[in-house]
């Protein structure tokens, strides 16, 4: 596992709805409020879970979120997270707000508020990947995951990002590192109730 670098920053996108959640669980529940046991055996909400696997020695945490979460944003800052609220719910849109507010880093982690099963050495060894001009992504099987760590060249870029498209177009033109992970964690997001419940825990 690689040392985190000094000066990286980590995103936490919580501001989408979940709509394919809802419409399982009902209209009035927050995925990022559900309950779930976490792969060190305890149960906590979704969002909870994916703030404690963050690697203590990042130098910021901004997690994005909406006005009506307002028990998002407490559990945010009970764990060292900086909170931005936006109006709109669109990745893009909380990507550039998040970068914006923090764009002298030497770079930034991008994480799913939705994704609570990652391994904390999972993000570690990532975020040890960024490097000014690369893009570093977990891959498990053939398959890209989360998080996804940007360099500080890519500032300009994510914060140019608006409406529902994330970063993806940046790896068009990018150098990217790929992270090799046996941690299926970093493919598994919560977007049903069913997976809540993680093979294994």
């Amino acid at each position: 596992m690689g040392a985190v670098k000094p000066g990286l920053g980590a995103i936490i996108l919580a501001a989408g709805q979940g709509s394919r959640y809802r419409q399982v669980a009902g209209a009035d529940q927050d995925k990022l409020l559900a309950l779930c046991k976490g792969r060190d055996g305890v149960v906590r909400p979704v969002i909870e879970q994916t703030l404690r696997n963050l690697p203590p020695s990042l130098e910021r945490r901004l997690l994005v979120t909406t006005a009506d979460r307002p028990e998002v944003a407490r559990l945010a800052r009970a764990h060292g997270c900086e909170v931005c609220v936006l109006a709109s719910t669109g990745m893009g849109d909380s990507i550039a707000a998040a970068v914006a507010a923090c764009p002298d880093l030497d770079g930034w982690l991008v994480l799913l508020g939705d994704m609570p099963f990652v391994l904390p050495e999972s993000i570690s060894r990532v975020a040890a990947q960024v490097m000014d001009a690369t893009i570093s992504v977990p891959v498990r099987a053939g398959e890209l995951g989360h998080p996804v760590g940007f360099g500080a060249s890519f500032a300009k870029a994510l914060m140019g990002l608006s409406g529902d498209r994330g970063a993806k177009a940046l790896f068009a033109t990018a150098s990217v590192v790929q992270v090799p992970v046996e941690d299926p964690g970093v493919l598994w997001d919560v977007d049903v109730p069913q997976a809540l419940v993680f093979p294994g825990v």
